[in-house]
């Protein structure tokens, strides 16, 4: 047999010590086994360290609950089947949480893994009676220094707008309805508050969209654009321009993003069971759906987790609990599927051959469903086409608008972000262009978008190409004449006047006629004109008579490149003129005796200078473009200086014009948007004018025809019926150059250039 166990005699001298120590309460009596709790209870007593305000903690408890009656709600059980739960304890007619009273006394911290147990309403109380804890400093929290943050809360900025732009799930663009129509100050940014959306991406540095992101987008597009909504704005926070990523306030090249929360005042759209409740503000009017409770609620975006003393939605709550829904429904980004594919082919970056190569596909069907992503101008849109899956860069037919910095651009861009911007159009593709641009109409809600331009005044008809392709150009004709008879916006300072004839006066028409110089002749019949009587010519030139430029900037401090603009010293006048630069040294300026090649923008004149005569711009007279015009005689060909007859030709023209110093009535026939450089001077628009003189019976153009220094150009069948009046005018002229034998006919007819001589035929014969 083995030798009996002897009794546990170590453990017990450990707990009557304890006791002593403890109680100052020492029986002879034997003491039962202790429990696994009371042993580490006891193991680690002496080396305890009391908190501090633990023993007012614990009187606060024992105050409050020691030999009470308590009710207990198990909320669940660790992972180590401890209990959890909340008590509450009698207080007169009512019972209270003792937890809450602790956490607000300052004698308890909030613990995010055990609250998560609770019911929502009583998470919140509990995590705001420790913030409010945080900022009276109460007891554990005496020395609590709040974190920095970056958010700034926003007061009494409540407005009512449309929805213009979507940007993203979190992100839209509200026309204020306070401010004027037109004014640059009238779109707001609003960043939805306190939740995050997947990243659109941004196709210029090759970004993709992040999983649901188009889905986000598309969600709030179809609710949102064109609708009346309430908007609260509640804090601001300064970001970094890269990654969104929170900076310092001041810091360089940080941005402020404007929060708020946005109700949607009408839901037409049924949401089914997910649609939040309509909240009602102080005065009990109704605000309407928050729009941030439903796309989180749909699962497209996720609440931001705001630290301590971070402004966040006056809705927070709401959100939490529209995610928490999201989560335990499966939806969107919180479901275990693949997130959608859409794999979108964007022509507009594309060679102009492929989109030709796409327009078959758009001949298809007469009327195409499209959906407006950008307006890039009043009449140039990007638009995005979901049965072909392809974005193409697309322009009205048979309207143009101001082009860019020309006056009413702006207005023209912003009417048509609030009239088709996001919204679903249908689209007739007539052709392509030689960069890629589709041609045609546009309808959005069955209305002619061509027509609502003409009739603000905000475009002009242009027939250059034809008007029998046009649909509803009767249409386009009556709007434009109304905004003509009604004087607005580009017509406010139109006239009617008498259409002076490439021959003779014929009648009267209403005309666009320019008063102009002459300030420089190209070759080629191609010519720079400065408009007369512009305001900021005037302002332009008091403006660089007061600059004082004396000294020669230093070496390495000022390297202008091509394409930069910069004053220069003219050296017939000694005077600074704006100038473009279009060649210079390669590497940095080494002497102030390096040359460039520069072109003033004011006058279309181009020469070579030297460094010292350059000076950078000053900021005051950058913002206007410049001033010289780039035009060439319509209807009629003039060589080039390398040709024929050409040095005479540019000397002829530079006498009736340049040297002349006559003033000239130009009467813009057509407007060419797709030329390219000329000398490196940039690029724009080449007006092809007809050009008469003051006091002069007949233009320019039939002069040049009758010296035999021009001749007509080719006819069509389809020209234009002005266009075929103007070619019989001028016939005129020429064939009395012909038949005097003057300049080019010296000899007898001209024999065709290879550009109008039609294709030889193949030889071959009948079968």
């Amino acid at each position: 047999m083995g030798r009996r166990a002897a009794p546990e005699s170590v453990v017990e001298p450990e707990v009557k010590a304890d006791n002593d120590k403890t109680n100052g309460d020492v029986t002879g009596e034997p003491r039962g086994q202790l429990t696994a709790a009371q042993r580490v209870t006891v193991s680690t007593s002496a080396e305890t360290v009391v908190d501090p305000f633990a023993l007012e903690a614990k009187f606060f408890t024992e105050m409050r609950v020691l030999n009470r009656d308590v009710r207990i709600v198990l909320e669940g059980v660790d992972k180590f089947s401890n209990l959890i739960g909340s008590v509450y304890y009698p207080d007169g007619e009512s019972a209270k949480d003792l937890a809450l009273e602790l956490v607000e006394n300052g004698f308890a911290k909030y613990v995010e893994w055990s609250a998560n147990m609770m019911e929502e309403e009583a998470k919140r109380r509990l995590k705001t009676a420790e913030l409010q804890a945080k900022k009276s400093k109460l007891k554990l929290w005496t020395n609590y220094v709040p974190p920095p943050t970056n958010s700034k809360a926003i007061h009494d900025q409540n407005f009512t707008g449309k929805v213009v732009e979507v940007v993203s799930g979190d992100c839209i663009i509200v026309a204020d309805d306070s401010i004027p129509y037109g004014s640059p100050l009238a779109e707001r940014r609003v960043n939805l508050s306190s939740i995050r959306c997947p990243k659109i991406g941004n196709p210029r540095r090759d970004e993709k969209p992040a999983p649901y992101a188009r889905e986000a987008k598309e969600f709030l597009r179809t609710r949102l654009i064109g609708r009346q909504v309430n908007v609260q704005m509640e804090y601001s926070r300064n970001v970094g321009p890269a990654n969104g990523s929170a900076v310092p306030a001041g810091a360089p090249e940080a941005r402020t993003m404007d929060f708020g929360s946005v109700f949607l005042l009408s839901t037409s759209k049924a949401e089914g069971g997910d649609a939040p409740s309509v909240v009602a503000s102080a005065g009990s009017q109704e605000t309407g759906v928050n729009v941030a409770e439903l796309i989180v609620g749909r699962g497209f975006g996720t609440v931001v987790r705001h630290c301590d003393f971070e402004e966040r939605s006056n809705y927070y709550d709401a959100l939490l609990a529209a995610e928490s829904r999201a989560i335990s429904g499966r939806k969107g980004i919180h479901s275990a599927k693949d997130p959608p594919v859409m794999h979108i082919t964007d022509l507009t970056t594309t060679s102009a051959k492929k989109a030709k190569d796409f327009l078959p596909f758009l001949h298809r069907s007469r009327k195409v469903p499209a959906v407006v992503e950008y307006v890039l101008s009043g009449h140039r849109f990007k638009l995005l086409i979901p049965k072909e899956t392809c974005s193409i860069a697309f322009s009205l037919s048979g309207v143009r608008c101001p082009g860019r910095d020309e006056p009413y651009s702006n207005e023209a861009i912003a009417l048509m972000r609030r009239k088709i911007m996001q919204r679903d159009v249908e689209i007739e593709v007539e052709t392509v262009d030689r960069i890629g641009n589709f041609l045609g109409s546009l309808w959005v809600s069955k209305t002619n978008v061509a027509v609502t331009l003409l009739e603000a005044g905000l475009a002009k008809l242009q027939t250059s190409f034809g008007s029998d392709r046009i649909p509803d150009f009767h249409l386009l004709e009556k709007a434009e004449q109304s905004a003509k008879k009604e004087k607005l916006k580009i017509w406010e300072n139109y006239v009617e006047g008498e259409e002076v004839s490439n021959g003779t006066t014929v009648g009267k028409k209403q005309q666009e006629a320019l008063k102009i110089t002459v300030t420089e002749i190209l070759g080629g019949g191609k010519f720079y004109v400065q408009p007369i009587g512009d305001s900021s010519l005037a302002s332009l030139e008091k403006q660089l008579a007061n600059l004082n430029l004396q000294e020669t900037p230093l070496i390495g401090a000022f390297n202008p490149k091509k394409g930069d603009t910069v004053l220069c010293l003219f050296g017939a006048d000694k005077a600074w003129y704006r100038a473009m630069i279009v060649n210079g040294p390669k590497g940095p300026v080494e002497s102030p005796n390096d040359i460039f090649e520069v072109f003033y923008i004011d006058y279309g004149n181009q020469e070579a200078v030297q460094y010292s005569q350059l000076r950078p711009l000053d900021p005051s007279i950058s913002h206007s473009p410049g001033l010289a015009q780039l035009c060439t005689l319509a209807y009629v060909k003039i060589p080039n200086l390398e040709e024929d007859f050409g040095q005479e030709s540019a000397e002829y023209l530079s006498e009736l014009t340049l040297s002349s110093g006559k003033v000239f009535t130009a009467k813009v026939e057509e407007k060419d948007t797709s030329s390219g450089k000329v000398k490196g001077q940039g690029t724009g628009a080449v007006f092809a004018v007809t050009l008469v003189a003051e006091e002069s019976d007949i233009s320019v153009n039939a002069a040049m025809l009758q010296e035999g220094l021009a001749r007509l150009e080719k006819r069509n069948r389809r020209d234009r019926r002005e266009r075929q009046l103007a070619l019989d005018n001028l016939e005129t002229f020429q064939e009395e150059a012909r038949t005097s034998r003057r300049g080019m006919w010296q000899y007898g007819d001209i024999q065709s250039d290879d550009e109008d001589t039609a294709p030889a035929r193949k030889p071959g014969g009948r079968k």
